[in-house]
């Protein structure tokens, strides 16, 4: 009797030392099994917290620093990203129907990780714009592109979206750079499934190299230019 009684003595003792510094629920509603469970449940709760505390900065300082491990996490990251590129849905005109075939079974943009059409732009880092942009549209366009989650791309899909294509006037952006930047351009009138794959997979390439986004360049670029001019204006 004494052996079978020594779990629930040593299990006893170790609740008695928990609750003398937990404050525990009352006695009442809970049996001594459930609040063993909380107290234990409670001090690996603590204790992990505190251990992300400690290596939180250990673990930013190797990444920082460059080392092998640094490498290794970027690595990783950059092939997460180029096979999750998930496009946001944004058909304006004819190139839409190509965009949608793609996404079907005989292409199955699934194979590459890319399937996934969002209506949100917030839950998509991928903007294709198929199809020409109106001057109407373009501030929807921008709004859209803003709103979406960095990092984050853009392809311009035909003629239309590259350079205005055909619609040589007043009431089409030439270009769909002049709204907001873009990586990748697939020419066509309007491109095949294949070409609008092709794209994708020089966007996966570039991402996969570490390449920053266009926006991400000329932000860069602008901000060195007024580092610059600011030097310039203090010599």
């Amino acid at each position: 009797m004494s052996g079978a009684r020594a779990p629930y003595t040593q299990a006893r003792r170790w609740y008695n030392t928990l609750t003398e510094a937990t404050v525990m629920p009352d006695q009442d509603v809970l049996s001594m099994e459930e609040n063993v469970l909380l107290a234990q449940t409670s001090t690996v709760f603590d204790w992990a917290q505190s251990q992300k505390d400690k290596l939180k900065g250990v673990v930013d300082n190797v990444v920082a620093a460059d080392h092998l491990i640094g490498r290794t996490v970027r690595d990783v990251e950059r092939w997460a990203q180029r096979n999750a590129v998930w496009p946001a849905l944004f058909g304006l005109a004819c190139c839409a129907i190509e965009m949608m075939a793609v996404g079907g079974s005989h292409f199955d943009l699934s194979r590459f990780g890319s399937e996934v059409f969002r209506a949100s732009p917030r839950q998509a880092d991928l903007m294709i714009v198929a199809g020409r942009v109106s001057h109407k549209m373009a501030p929807v366009l921008k709004q859209i592109y803003d709103q979406m989650a960095e990092p984050k791309w853009v392809l311009a899909m035909g003629a239309c979206a590259s350079s205005g294509g055909v619609f040589n006037n007043y009431a089409i952006v030439q270009g769909v750079d002049n709204v907001v930047p873009v990586d990748i351009y697939v020419p066509g009138c309007p491109p095949r499934p294949e070409l609008l794959l092709e794209g994708i997979f020089l966007l996966q390439e570039k991402i996969g190299r570490g390449e920053p986004s266009r926006a991400i360049q000329l932000a860069q670029a602008a901000a060195a230019g007024a580092a610059g001019a600011t030097a310039d204006v203090t010599a």
